[in-house]
């Protein structure tokens, strides 16, 4: 049978919506929690794709059905102005040293003007604002779980914490968490009670730096402020702080948020390929497994490889070969 090019282009027309369909049927069916264990990733691991909608496809094409969404990619989402392009500004190599290019007056001005537009879309969104940023997800079969909102305690202020749960409450996150010092305990505990919203503090292996969350100690000094601050636990920085992983789980399992899945060496050894390092990687797997504690633990891609999406796939990979 023949057809004529109208016709043609008719039936061109009308499979777009089934293909479209297809592909959101195959992406909701995405399952990754392996034997119980809810198996995801932190946005972050993908940081070399400016673009979050590239981040979602790789995600779904990996088989990731749980995320940790960094605020910046949220926002991106929403539709946050942009900063402007530093194109010769900024940071430049001068003369092969890695120095800082300052900027001209002219382009000072202009990234002033882009920040205080940025700080003014951030003070007037709303929960509707990031129902974008969430039914992209949602259409892939992936589950925010978490909002990741980093704080400076000598940065952030009162309202953009504010800011912080209310983007989280709107794109349905369960939790928070945030790479912060231990001192914006005290700041973020009113908020945190107040939104019954618990949020997990990130350590990182500065034990030289007391203010820094890295040890039992600072992570204590933080979960003493308030019911509702916890702990993310990444188990690779803890390691190479000479920490104990599997013994912080089974002592604060009840208030950690998420777990961060990398491989370091200890005394604040490298970042390595999985398997390669210290880390206790499938002992913490197995923890979860036996317990069957409801603690996400999420790929953070922080080693050098060729590609984000092929090596957080051979992470999911060593994840399922873990829990097997």
């Amino acid at each position: 049978m023949r057809y004529t090019r109208r016709e043609l282009g008719k039936m061109a027309l009308a499979a777009i919506p089934l293909a479209r369909l297809v592909e959101t049927e195959l992406w909701a069916a995405i399952n990754s929690k392996v034997n119980g264990v809810q198996i995801g990733a932190i946005t972050y691991s993908f940081r070399t794709m400016p673009n979050p909608d590239d981040i979602i496809k790789a995600m779904a094409q990996i088989g990731l059905s749980e995320v940790e969404l960094m605020s910046g990619d949220a926002e991106k989402l929403a539709g946050l102005p942009p900063l402007p392009a530093r194109g010769g500004g900024g940071r430049a190599g001068g003369g092969g040293r890695g120095t800082a290019t300052p900027l001209t007056p002219e382009q000072q001005a202009e990234l002033d003007a882009a920040q205080a537009a940025q700080r003014k879309w951030k003070m007037s969104a709303t929960e509707s604002t990031f129902k974008i940023a969430k039914q992209k997800f949602k259409d892939a079969g992936i589950d925010i779980r978490l909002l990741c909102y980093n704080m400076n305690v000598n940065t952030t202020k009162d309202d953009e914490i504010e800011y912080a749960f209310m983007m989280a409450k709107a794109l349905g996150a369960k939790a928070m968490s945030t790479s912060t010092q231990v001192s914006m305990a005290k700041r973020v505990a009113p908020f945190a009670a107040k939104h019954k919203m618990m949020v997990g503090f990130h350590g990182h292996d500065r034990t030289d730096q007391p203010d820094e969350v890295a040890s039992e100690a600072t992570f204590k000094a933080v979960m003493a402020e308030n019911p509702y601050l916890g702990a993310n636990l990444d188990i690779g920085h803890y390691t190479a702080a000479n920490g104990d992983p599997v013994a912080f789980l089974k002592q604060y399992h009840e208030r950690i948020t998420n777990i961060h899945l990398k491989d370091r060496k200890k005394d604040h050894g490298a970042n390595l390929p999985w398997g390669q390092g210290d880390t206790p990687i499938k002992e913490v797997l197995q923890l979860l497994k036996t317990t069957k504690w409801d603690i996400p633990a999420n790929v953070e891609y922080e080693y050098m490889g060729t590609d984000p999406t092929a090596e957080v796939s051979k992470c999911y990979e060593f994840c399922k070969q873990a829990l097997a």
